[in-house]
């Protein structure tokens, strides 16, 4: 695997994991948790985003 290949993993991964926190904040927790588990997951996707952006350019 060269370094295209594991940026593109990464971000897959971040993505899923942005999506996975998201739900749980929205769905398993009502409370203020819930707030810091969406806020988590955005921040997941945010670094996916930047991951996503260095492709090609490593």
């Amino acid at each position: 695997m060269n370094k295209n290949t594991v940026l593109g993993w990464a971000t897959f991964i971040m993505i899923l994991m942005g999506i996975l926190l998201i739900g749980l904040g929205a769905f398993r927790y009502d409370e203020v948790a819930g707030w810091g588990f969406a806020a988590v997951g955005l921040g997941f996707w945010a670094n996916a985003w930047v991951f996503s952006s260095l492709k090609g350019r490593v």
